[in-house]
């Protein structure tokens, strides 16, 4: 479905090629960027330096938050509810997810003492990430965009074009796999603390029993690997959810530059050959991509927490 919005949506500007010109690129960035044009949906002031306006991937991250919150807790309420414990229909979707993050993520890094305290961080994860990822998938603006274009006709200067415009992959975003990357980074101080005490979290740095000099080496490469480990964070998911989609728009765009230079037959035929076959390939690649990336950003979490609560050196 994707395909065939992105084709209709562009194949006016490709059939005006002559005149103008199809920019591969500058399309190509148009469907993945923050706020294209530099123009955020609600524009906000700078306070201390930070803009607080509201851009497509803030307003993303505001849609993927409230339906997970909805939708849990309805399913929740619906499970309370009933007389009998065992659950049914999509509760017992979630009940197995939940089952399995904990019991085969958590538990096996964190150990059975920690495993309450840091399941509801790890799943928050998984279901927030999960979420993100699917809702990129989905064509839900570009459906939007050809409404607006046949139908609505909408001010430029509308909260409602602006919308349209600019990728919806919230986790395609540094800043948000880097925010979440950070509550990784403090969640991972957190457990030091709580299970060795926050001083002694900080000593367990340097090994025990070792040559000084060793121990001061191998304190500056566990400190460096403190920030490491939420930038690996940062930029595996954000690059991993930003690819598919730059490849999918990338191998669309052979129809408009062919049908630019040698005609829409031509165009036609690399699209119905190459085109069209390759990016229904990579899409289904990407709904693989989608749930490998929040159970691996998930697993990583548990483990690099897991390793500030077992110490080994």
């Amino acid at each position: 479905m994707n395909l065939i919005l992105f084709l209709q949506e562009h194949g006016k500007e490709a059939a005006e090629g002559a005149e103008k010109g199809f920019n591969a690129g500058e399309t190509i960035i148009e469907h993945v960027s923050n706020s294209p044009h530099g123009h955020p949906l609600i524009s906000l002031p700078t306070i201390f330096g930070i803009d607080f306006s509201v851009t497509k991937h803030v307003f993303m991250l505001w849609l993927v938050a409230a339906i997970v919150f909805l939708v849990v807790t309805a399913a929740v309420r619906r499970y309370l509810k009933q007389d009998r414990m065992i659950p049914s229909g999509f509760m017992n979707a979630i009940e197995a997810v939940v089952e399995f993050i904990r019991d085969t993520i958590v538990r096996p890094n964190v150990g059975s003492k920690w495993v309450n305290t840091w399941s509801p961080l790890i799943l928050t994860f998984f279901f927030f990430i999960l979420a993100a990822n699917a809702i990129g998938l989905i064509p839900i603006f570009d459906f939007l965009a050809l409404a607006d274009h046949f139908v609505v006709h909408s001010d430029a200067d509308s909260f409602f074009h602006k919308v349209i415009h600019g990728g919806t992959t919230a986790t395609a975003n540094f800043n948000v796999t880097a925010g979440l990357a950070v509550i990784t980074f403090f969640a991972i101080i957190l457990a030091g603390s709580k299970a060795h005490g926050f001083g002694k979290h900080w000593k367990n740095l340097f090994p025990h029993g070792q040559n000084p000099l060793i121990a001061l080496f191998v304190a500056l490469i566990e400190t460096m690997g403190m920030f490491v480990r939420p930038f690996a964070l940062t930029m595996r998911l954000a690059a991993n959810m930003t690819g598919g989609h730059i490849a999918i728009l990338a191998i669309l765009s052979f129809v408009f530059l062919f049908t630019q230079t040698a005609g829409a037959a031509v165009g036609l035929g690399a699209g119905v050959i190459m085109s069209v076959p390759l990016a229904v390939g990579i899409s289904a690649l990407e709904i693989i991509v989608v749930l490998v990336q929040a159970y691996v950003f998930t697993l990583l979490s548990a483990v690099f927490i897991g390793m500030a609560i077992h110490v080994h050196h």
